[in-house]
C-alpha cells in the first residue's frame, strides 16, 4: 500500500540518504468510512485501556534500565499477507488514507487476538512527523527477483554506482525540511474523524543509520567486500563520504525539530526507557543525544572484528557519541566484537542474531548493557519444530540467568510463516512455557 500518511506503527527511523517525500493527502473520506474507522477506534482504545498495557511498559522500562526482569517476548516484521485465513484483515474502506488507518488497527486488533506476545497497545494514536529529503544525488538502482508476488521481501541485485573517487565525490548533502502544515492538518482531520474515540498526537523520528547499508544499495554486497581487499582506499573515502552527509542530515533533523525520545519501538525492539532524554532536556526541540540511535553493519559477518572497527565503528563514532542511547547490532553475530562495542560509551543494547554464539555473548555483556534475542524466523516457515524452539530460547534464557544479563525476545525478519497463522500462535505458547520454568 502507498501510504498517504505515517502512523506510528510502522516505526520511526529516519533513513538518511534515501529520498522522502511528503505531500498532504486528499482526506475524501466518505461517510461510511468515518463510521468504520470510528468503531475501530473504539475497538483499539478498549485495547489500550486494559491495565497489563501500562503493566508491560513498566516492565520494557526497567529492562531497557537495565534491571533484572522476566524477558519480554515482541514480534515484528510480519508476512501480512499470508496471515488474512479469517478475514478480519480485509479492508472494507474506500478512500487510501482510511484504509491506512483501517490497516493499522485491524493489525493491532489481529496480533492482540493471535498472538500477543508482551506487545504494548498506546492509549494515543501516534502520526509520525512528516518530512521532506533531495537524497545525496543518486538513486538506488536494481533488479529484483520474487518467488512470492504478494511478499515484500525479495532478492536485490543492486547497480555499483559508486566504483569510483569522482562518482563517491559527486555525491551531495541532502536538504531536510520538515512539514508541520501537513502535520497540522492531519491531525486536525483525524482528531475530526475518530471523534473523541481515540486521541491523536505527533511522535517524531530517532535516529536510524548505517552507511553500510546504503553503501549496500548503491554498490551490491559483493563489490563492498571484495573493494576492502582490492581498493581500501576507496571504501574509506565513500564511508568519510557518507559520514559527512550523515553528519549534515541529523543535524538538520535535530535543527527542524524531527527527533524525538517518545517512541514505542527502535527497529522492532522494545524503546521504553527512563534514561532518555538527557537530564539537561529543557522540554524544547529534542536534540541528537536525547534519543536512540540504531545501527548495524549486517555484511561484515564476513569480515574480523579488526575491520569492523576500521571500516564501520571508526566512522560512525562520531554519532554514537552523540546520541542518548545506542541500540548496535541486526542479523550478524557480534560475540566477537564485544572489545570494540564496549569502547561505545553510550551503548545500551546489543543484538544477538541466530548465528550468534549466545553463552559467550552473555557472559560477555553479562549487566551492562541489554542482549536482544533475535530467534531464527525459519522456526515458523513450515511446521514449529517444539525440541529445537525449547533449546534455542532455553539456552539464552539460561546463559542470561547466570550471566545476570537483561534480555528480550525479539522474532522479526518473517519472510514466511508457511501460510499458517497458528505457526505463529504456537511460536508465543512454546516461548513462553520456556520462560515460565524461570519466571512466574
Amino acid at each position: 500500500m502507498n501510504y498517504p500518511f505515517r502512523i506510528g506503527e510502522f516505526g520511526a527511523g529516519v533513513p538518511a540518504f534515501l529520498p522522502a517525500q511528503a505531500r498532504m493527502p486528499a482526506w475524501n473520506v466518505p461517510k461510511s468510512d468515518r463510521e468504520a474507522l470510528k468503531e475501530l477506534a473504539k475497538r483499539y482504545a478498549e485495547l489500550a485501556a486494559q491495565p497489563v498495557n501500562q503493566e508491560r511498559i513498566a516492565r520494557l522500562r526497567d529492562m531497557n534500565d537495565l534491571k533484572p526482569v522476566r524477558p519480554p517476548v515482541w514480534i515484528d516484521e510480519l508476512p501480512w499477507h499470508e496471515l488474512n485465513v479469517t478475514g478480519e484483515l480485509t479492508l472494507h474502506c474506500q478512500s487510501e488514507e482510511a484504509k491506512t488507518l483501517e490497516e493499522f488497527f485491524r493489525r493491532i486488533l489481529f496480533r492482540w487476538k493471535y498472538f500477543q506476545a508482551d506487545m504494548v497497545v498506546e492509549d494515543t494514536l501516534w502520526l509520525i512527523k512528516s518530512y521532506s529529503s533531495n537524497g545525496i544525488g543518486i538513486s538506488i538502482k536494481e533488479e529484483t527477483i520474487a518467488t512470492d508476488t504478494e511478499n515484500a521481501v525479495v532478492s536485490h541485485h543492486y547497480e555499483d554506482q559508486l566504483d569510483t573517487d569522482a562518482k563517491v565525490d559527486a555525491l551531495t548533502a541532502p536538504a531536510v525540511k520538515a512539514h508541520p502544515e501537513i502535520d497540522r492538518k492531519n491531525l486536525e482531520v483525524l482528531s475530526e474523524i475518530l471523534d473523541g474515540a481515540l486521541p491523536v498526537a505527533l511522535r517524531g523520528h530517532y535516529v536510524d543509520y548505517s552507511p553500510w547499508e546504503h553503501m549496500a544499495e548503491f554498490r551490491g554486497v559483493q563489490q563492498c567486500i571484495d573493494d576492502i581487499i582490492e581498493r581500501p582506499e576507496l571504501i574509506h573515502k565513500t564511508m568519510k563520504k557518507f559520514a559527512d552527509l550523515g553528519t549534515s542530515f541529523f543535524d538538520q533533523c535535530e535543527a527542524e525539530g524531527l527527533l524525538d525520545f517518545n517512541i514505542q519501538k527502535n527497529h522492532c525492539t522494545p524503546a521504553y526507557t527512563s534514561g532518555l532524554p538527557a537530564k539537561d532536556y529543557d522540554g524544547g526541540k529534542v536534540r541528537f543525544k536525547d534519543t536512540w540511535l540504531r545501527t548495524r553493519a549486517q555484511m561484515f559477518v564476513m569480515v574480523s572484528p579488526a575491520m569492523r572497527d576500521e571500516y564501520d565503528l571508526q566512522y560512525i563514532r562520531p554519532f554514537l557519541d552523540r546520541a542518548g542511547y545506542v541500540y548496535y547490532g541486526c542479523c550478524e553475530p557480534l560475540d566477537k566484537c564485544m572489545s570494540y562495542l564496549r569502547q561505545i560509551p553510550n551503548m545500551r543494547k546489543i543484538g544477538a542474531s541466530p548465528w550468534a554464539n549466545i553463552p559467550s555473548l552473555a557472559e560477555q555483556i553479562g549487566g551492562d548493557y541489554v542482549l536482544a534475542r533475535k530467534p531464527n524466523p525459519a522456526s515458523v516457515a513450515v511446521g514449529l519444530n517444539e525440541d529445537a524452539l525449547k533449546k534455542e530460547i532455553g539456552e539464552t534464557v539460561e546463559s542470561c540467568i547466570k550471566h545476570k544479563c537483561p534480555y528480550e525476545f525479539v522474532l522479526k525478519d518473517i519472510s514466511t510463516a508457511g501460510r499458517k497463522l497458528e505457526n505463529l500462535i504456537n511460536w508465543v505458547t512454546v516461548v513462553a512455557s520456556v520462560i515460565d520454568k524461570q519466571y512466574r
